[in-house]
């Protein structure tokens, strides 16, 4: 049988060999009937739920060993919605009294319970975190009724490849990277959350390749090229040696590329730089060490928000900013202020149903809404700056009226910790996220103000080709090479350094090995990605004059299309 081949987007480098693991969710559709055999009915129903909160249990048992109680406190959530006497009673009712069979019972009685919690969801956020339980638990069980299996990424026990519709934070928190070798899935793009959480984890992934979870059945031999964007499924005996020759080569390299963790980041002409790391959570910080990197570009704090069942403390969130900065010894720490909203959402603190979340109540506009929040965060971040290089970056600033306003609450809290007595750094930087347009155009007016920039592409790129980055059909959109992005992108480097200001990348486009000698011909500072690129990108930018990527950047911002761009690029340098 020929092997068949389903290209997609490389997100991660890498190759991966080894079976299909397919999470994706079974039909779990079934009809109504009445039953005249009550008692076997409820023994259908006990004997579900039974086989259900055995799986919680070892899914629990297994997240508390990889990620540690907290996480876990969401499969005990769920084990006691099954114990719940009340829940069961009220179903067996339905069976006894209503002669419905168990499947048809469980649905109409948890459909109760979950549109009363939801109804009380917006005076108490507990109660949405409760639906959501019952809605989990209610799956699992009618899964086991119509004898469906569940797809348990937390108890997988052989090297996988996970073939997924798309990957949320949660399931990607799940993987345990002993057994999951990789992923691929139909939706998503190289700046998806599961695209940098799989270049964190270090495991190849493709994205976007459309039609996976069809053409892929469970068990299937998968060779996962990361490195083209090509899965193969069943491949030959020589394809597979073919493979594995790829995978011990890009071994091979990152060694090389390992003889570079203590060295400095510059061009070939001397020219310093500094290559950095982007971080979800304390947890990372194994990695940027072991990436040799020389400054934290992007910690993303609103982890800290969506790993909790309710709003971190200050002294939560103090604890994990101060792990980071003393973790850097003294290397400069970028801390993004909480970036909830779009495709980030906290079932405890419910957000207005909008028809476009990522153009609404997002970021910094939540901060300047809910002060509370703010002023909490502001307080943690400024009690641990005296462990380390603190720069704090508010997200999504579209105005400069928007930047003061942050500015000033941020002063407010900083008089009444000195006022206390509190011990605080007299040397944290302020600076913002460029990443809406507005901002980008008015970034001269903005260097006079703050201390320094950084430029967030993945939503640049997103706002200013008004493409959603997570639509397939516009997916083509995304394009880091357009001039256009080119030419806002100079004008923001070129207006912070008017003004003496510092200018960063956080963006994917900072690691990416076309984009980056275009980015140090346009004179940015730092360039900050996924830790499992630094090395990569720092023996790139060693290899380059930064006088000729110069004038290549010049020759890029007076073409026309990517393609051309890309062209150049490939044609001109060698990656």
């Amino acid at each position: 049988m020929m092997a068949e081949f389903i290209n997609g987007i490389a997100a991660s480098n890498g190759v991966a060999i080894a079976k299909a693991y397919k999470l994706v969710d079974p039909d779990l559709s079934f009809e109504q009937v009445n039953v005249e055999n009550v008692q076997a009915e409820e023994g259908r129903l006990e004997a579900a739920f039974s086989v259900a909160k055995t799986e919680l249990e070892q899914i629990r048992d297994k997240a508390m060993q990889n990620m540690g109680t907290d996480e876990a406190e969401v499969f005990t959530a769920h084990i006691m919605v099954l114990e719940d006497p009340e829940l069961i009673g009220g179903i067996k009712n339905a069976i006894e009294t209503e002669k419905l069979n168990a499947e048809a019972a469980l649905k109409n009685v948890t459909d109760m319970y979950i549109g009363m919690f939801e109804g009380m969801a917006d005076d108490n956020p507990y109660m949405a975190e409760r639906a959501a339980d019952i809605r989990d638990v209610t799956k699992r069980v009618m899964a086991h009724l119509l004898g469906k299996e569940l797809p348990n990424p937390a108890l997988i026990q052989e090297e996988v490849v996970i073939v997924a519709k798309d990957m949320t934070p949660s399931d990607t928190a799940q993987l345990d990277r002993k057994y999951v070798k990789g992923f691929v899935t139909d939706l998503g793009g190289r700046t998806a959350h599961a695209a940098i959480m799989a270049r964190t984890l270090e495991i190849p992934a493709i994205v976007g390749a459309v039609d996976a979870t069809d053409k892929i059945s469970a068990g299937d031999t998968l060779i996962l090229n990361g490195l083209e964007g090509v899965t193969t499924i069943n491949p030959s005996n020589e394809e597979i040696k073919v493979a594995q020759a790829k995978a011990d080569k890009y071994a091979e390299q990152k060694s090389e590329w390992a003889k570079l963790k203590n060295e400095p980041s510059q061009s070939a002409d001397g020219r310093k730089l500094i290559v950095g790391s982007n971080i979800g959570t304390p947890k990372d910080l194994a990695g940027v060490l072991a990436s040799g990197s020389e400054g934290i570009g992007l910690y993303r704090t609103e982890f800290l928000y969506m790993d909790s069942a309710e709003l971190p403390t200050e002294d939560d969130q103090f604890e994990a900013y101060k792990s980071v900065l003393e973790g850097m010894n003294g290397k400069p720490v970028t801390v993004r202020t909480m970036d909830i909203g779009g495709d980030k959402y906290l079932p405890y603190l419910p957000l207005p149903e909008e028809e476009n979340p990522f153009m609404g109540y997002r970021a910094i506009r939540i901060s300047l809404d809910r002060t509370d929040i703010f002023r909490t965060q502001l307080r943690a971040l400024l009690r641990a700056s005296v462990y380390g290089d603190l720069w704090i970056m508010f997200p999504m600033i579209a105005t400069i009226n928007e930047f003061r306003a942050a500015k000033k609450i941020f002063e407010e809290e900083r008089t009444n910790l000195k006022q206390a007595g509190v011990a605080i750094s007299d040397d944290i930087k302020l600076g913002i996220m460029i990443e809406i347009p507005a901002a980008a155009m008015l970034a001269d007016r903005f260097a006079q103000e703050v201390d320094f920039f950084s430029i967030g592409t993945n939503d640049l790129i997103a706002y200013t080709m008004a493409a959603d980055r997570g639509n397939e059909h516009v997916s083509y959109l995304y394009q880091p090479y357009n001039p256009s992005i080119l030419r806002l992108i100079k004008q923001v480097i070129d207006a912070a350094h008017q003004y003496g200001k510092f200018v960063a990348m956080c963006g994917e486009m900072a690691g990416d090995q076309i984009a980056a000698p275009l980015l140090l011909g346009m004179g940015l500072d730092e360039f900050s990605m996924s830790s499992t690129s630094v090395l990569q990108t720092r023996a790139l930018l060693r290899a380059l004059d930064s006088k000729d990527m110069a004038k290549l950047a010049e020759k890029a911002l007076n073409m026309d299309t990517n393609e051309e761009v890309e062209s150049l690029v490939a044609a001109s340098v060698k990656i």
